[in-house]
């Protein structure tokens, strides 16, 4: 009963904070329209919201709910809480997303004004935020899961900002601010959460995922093949630069899911590859494009970073993984290090050398559009490369560091359930 009313109290608090905050500052953007922006107003990330976003926006959606919704149900004991968490998570941080990425991007006289794009980066920062709870999935209650939503949304709109509009890094898919900032922010909750006489029991436990694991994992993965392409170009706001990254997203689809059966039969028993081992493929071969997306001027190219990736994810499972829980005391109940974490890094490398390779030649106008500050001379590509370099070590620090604090912050005793009660944790909010 007290963590019913803890968990009612908090959702109360925070939806009148919400309220409130928006009735204060939030307006919709007066600059929806074509040609109506005023100088004053940045609006390179908002001048597309016209028709034509709305069909993007919508897939964003859709991937956040059902993909990321059925990502969460392979473990049979945690499925039916999982899957409602995720709804309450995206309820929740989408608001707060709003309300921290406007203070930054779009404040404008005392307002803060949203249209469809800022819409998607909100949506950016949730996935994030779902990326991360994939890490403590089953070890930590719904209170501690809404109040690491709280602090994650916070951090990752800052480092967002720092990358993107102070660096003036290029990652418009997110391999650094949506896959490696969620999967070590994530990574560290989990170490700074770890207690060996529960996380023994729940290894146990987690190993139970049953039948409908399948199930639910096909009916996931198709929806990753249909609409991550929208969601890695969603802010690529330019027709030319929009094709590229799509095409190169299902370029890097293709050959991550082939890498999976080359591999899997050699490191595991089983000769085919199970549904969830080709679901994580395809998550590590999307997240590896987040930031090369836009820039790869060749199909082979996004061939050989999804394929990669794809080989990157069975030999993460097959020993990155157990060093974690071994030497790390790092649980990773949903495996984000291999399908997250390590692409992004990937991605993010392979962005650094292609910005090196950057050149009107190659890019044509486009070179403007992905690197507006070397098209004006202002910087040159050797400069721009060691931002965007500089932008992976700046943001595995912030992940850390964050998920440190919000590590500590949830470990506070009056927010933890004894280890006996935690296993009945998910009784007592959902019917299992």
């Amino acid at each position: 009963a007290a963590s019913r009313l803890w968990l009612s109290g908090l959702c109360f608090l925070f939806q009148i904070l919400n309220i409130l905050l928006f009735a204060v500052f939030v307006r919709y953007s007066p600059e929806s329209s074509l040609g109506r922006c005023p100088p004053a107003l940045n609006c390179s990330r908002r001048q597309q919201d016209s028709a034509f976003q709305q069909p993007r926006f919508q897939d964003v959606r859709i991937q956040i709910l059902l993909s990321f919704g059925l990502l969460v149900v392979f473990l049979s004991r945690y499925g039916p809480g999982s899957v409602a968490i995720s709804f309450l998570i995206i309820a929740f941080a989408i608001q707060w997303a709003v309300l921290i990425q406007g203070i930054f991007h779009f404040f404008l006289s005392g307002k803060i004004y949203v249209g469809a794009q800022s819409m998607v980066s909100a949506d950016f920062c949730t996935t994030a935020v779902l990326i991360s709870i994939g890490a403590v999935l089953g070890r930590v209650n719904s209170v501690q899961m809404l109040l690491l939503a709280l602090m994650e949304v916070t951090l990752c709109s800052l480092n967002e900002y720092i990358l993107l509009s102070l660096m003036g890094v290029s990652d418009s898919g997110g391999s650094l601010t949506i896959h490696t900032f969620g999967a070590y922010f994530g990574l560290m909750v989990s170490r700074v959460l770890y207690q060996p006489h529960k996380d023994k029991r729940k290894r146990e436990e987690q190993q139970d995922t049953g039948h409908q694991t399948d199930v639910f994992a096909v009916v996931g993965t198709i929806y990753l093949w249909i609409f991550w392409p929208s969601f890695t170009s969603s802010t690529t706001v330019y027709d030319n630069a929009e094709n590229w990254a799509v095409l190169n997203t299902y370029f890097s689809l293709v050959a991550s899911t082939v890498a999976t059966f080359i591999l899997s039969p050699v490191l595991y028993e089983k000769s085919t590859p199970r549904m969830v081992q080709i679901q994580d493929a395809t998550l590590a071969g999307l997240a590896v494009m987040g930031m090369p997306g836009e820039m790869l001027v060749t199909p082979f190219g996004a061939l050989i970073a999804g394929f990669l990736a794809g080989l990157i994810f069975p030999l993460g499972f097959r020993f990155f993984t157990p060093i974690l829980h071994s030497r790390l005391k790092i649980q990773d109940t949903c495996g984000v290090h291999n399908t997250h974490g390590l692409p992004g890094i990937l991605g993010a490398l392979l962005g650094t050398l292609l910005t090196l390779l950057a050149t009107a030649d190659t890019y044509g106008d486009r070179l403007e559009l992905v690197f507006p500050l070397v098209a004006q001379g202002s910087w040159t590509v050797t400069y721009q490369a060691l931002m965007q370099f500089s932008a992976l070590l700046l943001t595995l620090l912030f992940a850390t560091l964050g998920g440190f604090l919000t590590g500590v912050v949830l470990k506070i005793k009056v927010l933890r359930c004894s280890p006996d009660a935690q296993y009945t944790e998910n009784a007592v909010f959902w019917e299992v």
